[in-house]
């Protein structure tokens, strides 16, 4: 099997690669990103490429399965129709360029921000991600396109994903010993080990499977209990404080993204990941404590 991987330098294709490049079964990897690449192996190749570049189609020539992980997830300074450009035309036209190669696999990593708040939401859930989270509305909006057009498409919907190569940001909300003072009961959210996510990616390659897969370990939790985890003394802050500073830290120097990245931590999202352990024979290795400690 010869997979192409899109987002190639990409914090969870360092997880994703050297488990591919283990599987018998891959022969070739073919790595797509902007960024040069951080992965070495005999079976692997990379490319420096925008997603928009017409020479696209090209480099997808020869390849069995296309897992799609480029995605603009922080904007910093980003114009919002660029990142939209990026996020929901390029993706398309990888789509569309991965099928005129005659590439028959299609992954595509999408997130559970596509449901915006929700209890035992099962794949069906309607798509309403938060208001002004770009991330979340460029997943809900691709993942529109690729159920009408690319319906064999796998589309995995991971919780918050956490492990070692964790998004720089989420691994800074852990570290500070601050939580936010929210209205009780607080709300409850999930996450995913980077290694299960991997793992499903390949459990996906395999089978026949098509549709939306939910991806996240059974325990639910509060932001407080996380950061709790990791300091004994913990400080609780106002939410329009921590809003205002994240506010001003992304105006002045662009980093976080953008304010709405902190409204997820005040809406309970929690996951019904069953058609992923039927169909795909998935499951979760770590429970909450062990992937949160390993962040």
């Amino acid at each position: 099997m010869n997979v192409f991987v899109t987002g190639s330098s990409s914090c969870l294709s360092r997880a994703l690669l050297p488990r591919l490049a283990a599987d018998p079964d891959v022969e070739r990897i073919t790595g797509l990103d902007l960024a040069p690449p951080a992965f070495h192996h005999p079976k692997f190749s990379a490319r420096q490429l925008d997603i928009r570049d017409p020479g696209l189609e090209a480099a997808l020539a020869g390849h069995d399965a296309l897992v799609h992980l480029a995605f603009v997830v922080l904007r910093g300074r980003m114009n919002p129709a660029e990142m939209f450009d990026i996020n929901v035309n390029g993706s398309r036209k990888v789509f569309y360029a991965a099928r005129r190669a005659g590439v028959a696999r299609l992954i595509h990593i999408s997130s559970a921000a596509v449901y915006g708040s929700g209890v035992h939401v099962a794949e069906i859930a309607p798509l309403d991600p938060l208001p002004h989270f770009l991330y979340g509305q460029h997943k809900a909006q691709l993942e529109h396109m690729l159920e009408i057009e690319f319906p064999e498409c796998v589309r995995l919907r991971p919780h918050v994903i956490l492990g070692p190569h964790a998004q720089p940001l989420l691994k800074s909300l852990l570290r500070q010993p601050c939580y936010l003072q929210l209205p009780q009961p607080e709300p409850l959210l999930q996450c995913v080990h980077e290694d299960d996510v991997a793992q499903a990616v390949l459990l996906a390659l395999k089978s026949d499977a098509r549709g939306a897969f939910n991806l996240a370990v059974e325990e639910n939790f509060s932001f407080r209990e996380a950061v709790k985890r990791r300091h004994r003394v913990a400080i609780p802050l106002p939410a329009f404080i921590a809003r205002a500073g994240l506010n001003a830290a992304w105006k002045l120097s662009g980093w976080g993204g953008e304010p709405a990245w902190l409204e997820g931590i005040t809406r309970t999202l929690i996951l019904n990941c069953r058609r992923a352990i039927v169909d795909l024979g998935w499951h979760s290795s770590y429970s909450a404590w062990e992937v949160i400690g390993q962040t």
